[in-house]
């Protein structure tokens, strides 16, 4: 009997995770509040089981902070830089998070681990919450200023929903006084119609008429501009005949340079003697005039000053 109540207390302790053929390690953890941690809540590492909490208790006499027991394997180091965070998963489940350090510098069983406590996830509900909830009690409250503004300018609205029916009822008469005048213009324009056509109908032979007579007159005229343009052609083609029979002075103009060249002649001791008279007045306009002697001897002389200034030069 002393065996098999041995046997139990062993099976039940170890299915609560003690394992008394290990050599475990005790360290301490302070939190100000464990929310809901108990005894035998599984300590991982990098979610891999090193251990479990062995006990927790109440330190009254220091501002009722709670200590918490770890006991952790012993194959397992932990550094002075370790910390222990108090973790619930989404079903409320509460575990502790280890972070081992830097284990180039051990902690010593016994010692106290860094306390960080995670947030639930209630609080993250709250906190992503907060805004949302913000947001709507500043969107309510623009709501009630919309609906304060409403009712005050109720009697505004009345005013203008009247004033709208109004109007529907001016416009159903405007439009019914409308369709009436539009029937009145529908028929006085058929009526017009009518007499538009039948007046048409009686100026057709008026119009044929006078297109025959339009063509009448078309080639009328066609025919005398023809006739005339006839006659001056021949009065040409006889005129040409006797450009080239040398007849009339133009003719002989024409086929004959003798006169060409006598006029071109002229014309040249014509400038020579306008050129001579703008150089020498003198000798026209003298009051006894120069005898050619003279005038040949006031050439000569101008020529050799000319001769005589192109050689300087």
């Amino acid at each position: 009997m002393v065996f098999t109540i041995a046997i139990l207390y062993l099976g039940f302790n170890y299915l609560k995770g003690i394992d008394f053929f290990s050599d475990n390690n005790k360290f301490y953890i302070i939190y100000e509040n464990v929310n809901g941690l108990n005894v035998s809540n599984p300590v991982m590492v990098n979610g891999f089981s090193v251990g479990r909490v062995s006990d927790i208790n109440l330190n009254q006499s220091n501002n009722n902070e709670v200590i918490v027991e770890l006991d952790i394997d012993g194959d397992v180091v932990l550094g002075d830089s370790a910390t222990a965070t108090l973790n619930s998963d989404f079903l409320g489940n509460k575990s502790i998070l280890l972070s081992t350090g830097d284990i180039n510098k051990p902690l010593e069983p016994g010692d106290t681990l860094i306390a960080i406590l995670d947030k639930g996830i209630a609080e993250l509900l709250a906190e992503s919450a907060q805004p949302v909830a913000n947001n709507l009690e500043s969107t309510i409250k623009k709501i009630n200023a919309i609906l304060d503004n409403l009712s005050g300018n109720s009697g505004k609205i009345n005013r203008i929903m009247d004033r709208l029916e109004k109007t529907s009822v001016m416009l159903n008469a405007t439009i019914a006084e409308t369709k009436e005048n539009l029937g009145k213009v529908t028929t006085t324009f058929t009526e017009v119609g009518a007499n538009v056509n039948g007046t048409l109908s009686r100026a057709n032979p008026v119009l044929e008429n006078m297109k025959v007579f339009t063509d009448s007159l078309k080639s009328l005229e066609m025919e005398q501009t023809l006739e005339q343009a006839r006659i001056t052609l021949d009065k040409l083609g006889t005129a040409v005949d006797k450009f080239s029979e040398n007849q009339g002075t133009l003719g002989k103009l024409m086929n004959d340079d003798s006169l060409y060249v006598n006029l071109n002649n002229a014309a040249k001791s014509l400038d020579e003697l306008l050129i001579h008279m703008n150089n020498q007045p003198k000798h026209f306009f003298a009051p006894l005039g120069k005898s050619k002697e003279k005038i040949e001897r006031d050439r000569r002389k101008a020529r050799e000053k000319e001769e005589k200034e192109a050689q300087e030069d």
